[in-house]
């Protein structure tokens, strides 16, 4: 893990942007020895930690951040100080999930907006990213100062912010209080339906860059943060957690509703997570072995498939100069090899088989109705909504009448297919090897 982190520091002294694009390759490599299943107690010490969930996204941190740098080959200016603040934002994602004090878990988790912001700012599209970057820092900074102000009481009583020691003796009068204060800042980053309106107007207004990489790590520092929460306090919440897991998963219901309602492709692409991660949610608070192993699976998959989801709304951008779906037709025509990549991840992203959407959908629904048998209405209809806007997505960009906006000789370039390809191929890979 320190091996992986002081890499990351010397990326951001490289000028060169090919010199980093083959580093960060190299990086990736390397990582993928950190997945095994080897974890005993000798791994957390007082700095670090090393658990399956941190090494799995830390992994996954790394791939987003090579898939960002190759996918944006031509930024609109600047692509050298644009690879230096991913750069920055990757090393900044590592630590969170590496840390094992609650108090620096905060300092990065915090400090990861930094360069979100500048990437929105510095290279959205249009004059309203001012607007979405307003957006991002009042929810995520207003949600967050009640975490702040636990950490401080907890510091406090015990003088030590480990999440281990804090696991072991943290016994309080004020459970409720700061479970509700803790989870707020998580549920926000998610995010949990009502405090989900930033989320819509960054994709929308974050170049391709600023898109992954919130849709595949961002979106995952709530999931991880409740985690953490639910192994270091050991809370027992179950009446809030009900709460919580019914606003979500209705919510997520709203939402996928909405999706169909949308005309941009980026904004539908934003509201899915939404549905994605509710569903997310659901299986990580039950805390069963198989709701919290399908949660972390779909953490991975989504992240993969919304990023690739992203990168064919940018290619599109490329080649018709718009993102409004009735105004995109008959893409087929013209670019097969880009329809191909739509109908493959449009399918993954309504979970069909062998996908690992899939496999995390089969583990997380089991252990929510075993939970509560109630909420088969809402995931039922979840199931089904998924497919109906996906399919919309996928139809309403490549059939019908060819526009005459569409520019037939702007066809897909090689680095466009790498960059798809490699969105793919880690599917194969971690439906082979065993991660748990």
């Amino acid at each position: 893990m320190l091996e992986i982190m002081v890499m990351n520091s010397i990326l951001l002294t490289m000028k060169n942007w090919y010199l980093r694009l083959w580093s960060v390759s190299f990086i990736i490599f390397f990582s993928l020895f950190l997945l095994n299943t080897n974890f005993n107690v000798s791994d957390i010490n007082f700095y670090l930690q090393k658990s399956n969930i941190s090494m799995i996204l830390v992994s996954l941190t790394i791939l987003i951040s090579f898939l960002m740098i190759l996918c944006s080959t031509k930024p609109n200016y600047k692509p050298n100080l644009m690879s230096f603040f991913i750069i920055l934002l990757n090393l900044n994602l590592i630590l969170v999930f590496s840390v094992s004090s609650m108090f620096m878990m905060y300092f990065f988790f915090e400090f990861s907006l930094i360069p979100t912001l500048i990437l929105i700012l510095g290279w959205g599209y249009q004059p309203e990213r001012i607007q979405a970057g307003m957006y991002l820092i009042l929810y995520t900074f207003m949600a967050s100062m009640p975490l702040f102000f636990v950490l401080l009481f907890l510091y406090s009583n015990f003088f030590n912010s480990h999440m281990l020691s804090m696991s072991m003796y943290f016994h309080s009068q004020y459970n409720t209080m700061i479970f509700i204060m803790t989870m707020l800042a998580f549920l926000v980053k998610l995010p949990i339906y009502l405090s989900h309106l930033w989320l819509p107007k960054a994709h929308v207004e974050a170049p391709l860059a600023g898109s992954m990489i919130l849709a595949g790590i961002l979106l995952k520092l709530g999931g991880y943060g409740i985690y953490q929460v639910y192994f270091m306090f050991s809370f027992d919440m179950m009446y809030l957690s009900y709460l919580i897991i019914t606003l979500s998963l209705w919510g997520g219901l709203i939402t996928m509703f909405v999706c169909y309602r949308q005309n941009d492709m980026k904004s539908l692409i934003a509201y899915s997570s939404i549905g994605h991660m509710s569903v997310m949610l659901a299986g990580l608070m039950i805390f069963l072995t198989w709701g919290v192993k399908g949660a972390i699976f779909m953490m991975v998959a989504h992240g993969l498939c919304s990023s690739a989801l992203f990168t064919l709304a940018s290619f599109n951008y490329e080649k018709v100069n718009s993102r409004n779906m009735p105004l995109i037709k008959g893409m087929l025509a013209f670019i097969p090899s880009l329809t191909f990549w739509w109908f493959l991840f449009c399918t993954i992203n309504m979970a069909c088989p062998p996908s690992l959407n899939l496999l995390s959908e089969i583990m997380i629904f089991p252990s929510i109705f075993f939970f509560s048998f109630f909420l088969i209405l809402p995931m039922s209809f979840m199931t089904f909504m998924s497919a109906v806007y996906n399919m919309y997505l996928y139809s309403s960009i490549n059939h019908g009448m060819p526009t005459k906006i569409i520019n037939p000789f702007n066809g897909m370039k090689s680095y466009m297919n790498l960059g798809l390809f490699l969105h793919l191929f880690p599917y194969f890979l971690i439906m082979k090897i065993i991660l748990f």
